[in-house]
This record gives C-alpha cells, structure tokens and sequence, in this order.
C-alpha cells in the first residue's frame, strides 16, 4: 500500500522527470559579453544543464568585429550547430553585449525553432559610459568595434534595431562595484548599464537581483530564474 507521504514524494519526482524528459531536445545557446569568454558562461553553463536541457556555450571574438558581423558569423553558425544536432526548440540566454548580439541576429534572419530568450544585464537601450568615453583611443583598444556601437544615442546599434518580437526575459543589476562608471549612468545601475537601459519594448517580463554586472550570469538567482522563465515565459517575482 503506498502511503500518502510517499503518493507526494512520488508525484514531485514524476514531475521533475517529466520537466528533464521534455528539455531534452531543447538546446541552449550561451551568449558571453564584450571582453569575456565562454569560461564566464560555465555557472550557467552547468545549472541549465542539470535541468535537463542540452547547452551550447558560445566562444566568439567579441573586440575582433562589428555587432552584425559577430551576430552573422557566430550566433549563425551556433543556430546552424543545434540544427545539425536535432534540436527541436532553441532558446538563447546572454550576457550583457551577447543580448544585443542576439537581437541583431533575430532582427535580420528567421529561426523557426526558436524557444525563449534571457538577456542578463542588456544594454538594450545603450549604456551612457560608451557615449562618454567611446570616442577615447584606450576605450577603443579595449572594447574594439562592436564596443563602439554600444551608446545611447538615437542612432546606436541597440536602439536601432526596435522592439522584441520574441518571448524575451529580463534581468538587471542594481549593484555596481565601479564607482567611476556609476557616476557617468543615471539612475540605479550595475557599474555598466542603468536599470532602465536594461528594458526594450516587446520584452515579456523584467527582474532586478541585487548583483554587479561582470557576476550576474554567476549569480544563483539569475540560474534559477532563467531556467523559470524557459519553462514558463515569465519570472518568479517574490513579494
């Protein structure tokens, strides 16, 4: 006879495995940001793939070319990848300049496996210590072409490429250990982008988790709330 205690254990556990089962064919494209590599991604890397889902962590040059030529070259191929290798749904999870990546790629080519999108810490309206600093010759050594497209001017790259027509979660920062940068963005920001520059119409959700900008893919809450919204199309906002 089963007991009612194990009836429950029994239930969550039919539960979990139905969840692992049905990610199985859903890849996971990882999108590192500007001067980072795949390694920063390996966090995310690992949660996902414990909740079942088949991860493709992305190493792409990002000081070597423009936001278009990097979003064809390397989004392109890895969407090309997940095909060859059967993937029935794609979803992409990004870190800061990978998300504007991202929607470069999606503004320009249909991916009709397409699943969700998480963008964490976007400079989806552009970041105001790129149009400050952008024009200095270091600043161009450091953050290369698609470093310089970052600002928050009316012709920007991210401003420009309009609202999101796909299921898109996002999640910023309100914690900033540059102080220097702080002093450049307005309003409440993570050391790079502002709270606010993190939105773009169209998005489905937005959360904000008390981490700075270079730790947030690392952060647990950022792990565990990504994978809500893949299963879900939307955050778990706490009370």
């Amino acid at each position: 006879m089963i007991t009612f205690s194990r009836a429950i254990l029994f239930f969550f556990f039919s539960a979990s495995f139905a969840q692992r089962c049905a990610a199985n064919d859903e890849q996971v494209i990882l999108v590192h940001g500007l001067c980072r590599s795949s390694q920063s991604m390996q966090v995310m890397e690992r949660y996902l793939k414990a909740s079942g889902y088949q991860v493709l962590n992305l190493n792409y040059p990002s000081r070597s070319a423009s936001i278009k030529q990097l979003s064809d070259n390397f989004i392109g191929k890895a969407v090309q990848q997940c095909l060859v290798e059967g993937a029935g749904k794609i979803h992409f999870v990004t870190h800061s300049m990978g998300g504007i990546l991202v929607r470069s790629y999606l503004k320009r080519h249909r991916v009709p496996q397409l699943g969700k999108v998480v963008m964490l810490a976007p400079p989806n309206q552009g970041s105001e210590v790129v149009t400050r600093l952008g024009s200095w010759k270091l600043f161009q050594w450091i953050n290369g072409p698609a470093g310089g497209e970052l600002g928050i001017t009316e012709h920007s790259t991210p401003r420009s490429l309009g609202r999101a027509d796909f299921p898109l979660g996002v999640i910023a920062g309100s914690r900033s250990i540059n102080w220097i940068n702080s002093l450049i963005i307005s309003g409440a920001d993570d050391g790079k982008v502002s709270i606010e520059h993190t939105k773009v119409a169209g998005m489905n959700d937005h959360l904000v988790i008390k981490t700075a900008h270079p730790f947030i893919m690392n952060h647990h809450d950022a792990c565990e709330q990504t994978v809500h919204f893949l299963r879900h199309s939307h955050f778990f906002h706490r009370s």
